[in-house]
This record gives structure tokens, C-alpha cells and sequence, in this order.
């Protein structure tokens, strides 16, 4: 069973709503992130802290309502997870941001292997409390849809306030606690529905070589990873003679057939691919006018007298590929 999008959702930022009409490009800029050690020698990578303004080596950010809200590359993949999965199944846009703020809370939108008493994974679900097993929850996208399960059989969830319907699913021992994450997840659940265009960027380094498998087609990391998130709904084809660039339809996703639904799930595949793009190697994104680029980090306009805007529905996705010199 699935629900029908609200066509103005109230989670939709105003700043969302007239995206189209005023653009702000984002340029983050990039320093170093400090690593630390731990006492086996390990060395791991810290995540930046949620409400930390200095910027930081890679990472993601969604502007609503005039204010930029920041995940690093790690949260931004996991909640085009939870963002996609509400597209895939018909959701409006608060379910995303309820599933957002959830998964901040509970583990600031990383999938660790620990918790409270038996709690692992995104949600920090419990085994014991009937979620499934360890290894079932410890895929995020079985934890995903577990959480939305219970989630759509909630009375009028879409009226609740975050927290409120947060913690019917969670039954947490802080049940306020859901309230902090919302304007954030507010502003990526926008973005990654669709609502708010060219509101979601990402500063990321060039891909490596050495991140390339020259025996692997290029663009397959992210043919399954659109599969995995977003269903058969967005429709894959290769270009003619260009093994690293295909073309996405999203008229199949839920929402496109009503007013200016083609063009919201274009921007909501496009945003999705680049909060992924650190994952399956993309470097460039097309959607309507605009391009968002490794390069560039934010979206560009493109130049009408050499470029024709792509029609509503459709997104174009550049991947790295290998060198043929190698």
C-alpha cells in the first residue's frame, strides 16, 4: 500500500518552492580532515560534527529556508537511502523527513554495528524487539523498509510533528529527542524528493584511478545502486558510444504523472546522484538547464547557444572511467 505525495507537502521549505526561480550556487570550501588513531593502531576517519560550520574535505550540503545544513559523504549516501526508498514506495515528502530525522538521531545517519543493549544499524533497531536479526538490520535497506512498514500503518502521520510520529515507530526512551534533526531533514528530504531544485550539491575530490575497475562496465556502480534505492521506476539507458554516460527516465517513478511531476522527479533522481556520487563515481550530473559537476561542486547553468535543456523526466549521469592508456 502506498500513499500519494501531498502536492504542496508542509515539509517543503518556502526557500524550496521558488528553488527554481532563485538560484544560489554553493561553493563549499575544502580543508584538511583531521584522522584519528585508536588504540589498536586502526586509523578511521571522523565524521564532522552536525552543527559544525567549518567546512570539511568532501562533503554534502542542502539549502532551505536560507541556511545550508551540511552531512559528510557517508551521511549523504545513507539518507539518499532514506530519501529514495520514500520515492520508490509513493511516500510524501514527510515520510522522508521523518525517516531522516530518525536515522540522525539514532545514529547520526551512519550504519554502526553497536548501540544501546542489542540496537545496531541505521535506525538502531533491536532484535529482540521483533526488527529482524543482526545481519537483516544491518542492511540499511532492509532497515529502511522496516522502518517505513510500521511507519505507514500510523494513523495521520503526515499531520504529526516529527518527533511525535518518530517516536510511535522508535518507542525511544528520549522521544523529544527527534525534534533537533528536523529543520535538517526538512532541507535534504526536499531536495531528495524533488521539491527544492538545485538546493543539494557536493564537494568531492576527483576519483582515483585507483577507485576504477577497468574490468567492471563504468557506469554499473551506479546502475545498481539506482536500482537498489530507487526501483525500476527510473529507467536506464546507455548513449550511443559513450561507454561512461547514460540517460535516466524517471516518468516511471511514483509522482510523475501528476502537474509538474516529470520534472520534480527528475531533480530527485539528480539529487539523488550526487549525494551518491562519491559512491558510484560520478562526475557529472545533467537535469533541465543545469549541471552539477565534480568540478564546479555546485549547479551551473548551461550555456543555451551550446547546450539543449534536457526535457522533464530526464536526468543525464557522467561517470569516471578508466584511462585507456592503462
Amino acid at each position: 500500500m502506498t500513499s500519494t505525495p501531498d502536492p504542496r507537502p508542509r515539509d517543503v521549505p518556502d526557500a524550496g518552492r521558488a528553488r527554481a526561480r532563485r538560484r544560489r550556487p554553493l561553493r563549499a570550501a575544502v580543508t584538511l580532515l583531521v584522522v584519528a588513531a585508536v588504540g589498536t593502531g586502526a586509523v578511521v576517519v571522523a565524521l564532522n560534527r552536525l552543527d559544525d560550520e567549518t567546512p570539511v574535505a568532501e562533503r554534502c550540503a542542502a539549502t532551505a529556508d536560507g541556511r545550508t545544513w551540511y552531512l559528510s559523504v557517508t551521511q549523504a549516501d545513507n539518507a539518499a537511502l532514506v530519501a529514495g526508498t520514500a520515492v520508490r514506495r509513493g511516500f510524501p515528502a514527510r515520510a522522508a523527513t521523518i525517516g531522516l530525522a530518525t536515522a540522525l538521531q539514532e545514529s547520526r545517519l551512519v550504519n554502526i554495528d553497536y548501540g544501546d543493549r542489542d540496537s545496531v544499524g541505521l535506525f538502531q533497531q533491536r532484535p529482540s524487539q521483533g526488527w529482524g536479526s543482526v545481519e537483516q538490520i544491518m542492511d540499511p535497506v532492509y532497515s529502511t523498509n522496516a522502518f517505513y512498514d510500521v511507519l505507514e500503518t500510523v494513523d495521520g502521520y503526515e499531520a504529526m510533528e516529527v518527533t511525535v510520529a518518530a517516536q510511535t515507530v522508535q518507542r525511544s526512551a528520549f522521544p523529544d529527542a527527534y525534534a533537533q534533526h528536523e529543520p535538517r531533514s526538512r532541507a535534504w528530504a526536499s531536495a531528495l524528493t524533488g521539491w527544492s531544485p538545485a538546493s543539494l550539491t557536493c564537494d568531492l575530490a576527483p576519483v582515483a584511478a585507483t577507485e576504477i575497475d577497468a574490468d567492471t562496465p563504468p557506469t554499473q556502480p551506479f546502475r545498481d545502486r539506482l536500482a537498489r534505492d530507487l526501483g525500476d521506476g527510473a529507467r536506464v539507458a546507455p548513449l550511443d558510444g559513450d561507454t561512461s554516460t547514460v540517460a535516466v527516465d524517471t516518468t516511471g517513478l511514483p509522482g510523475a504523472g501528476e502537474d509538474d511531476g516529470p520534472a520534480r522527479t527528475a531533480w530527485a533522481v539528480a539529487q539523488w546522484a550526487v549525494a551518491t556520487a562519491d559512491a558510484t563515481n560520478v562526475v557529472a550530473v545533467d537535469v533541465a538547464d543545469r549541471r552539477w559537476s565534480r568540478d564546479d561542486s555546485t549547479w551551473v547553468t548551461l550555456d543555451p547557444e551550446t547546450s539543449t535543456p534536457l526535457d522533464p523526466g530526464r536526468v543525464r549521469v557522467q561517470v569516471a572511467a578508466p584511462d585507456p592508456a592503462d
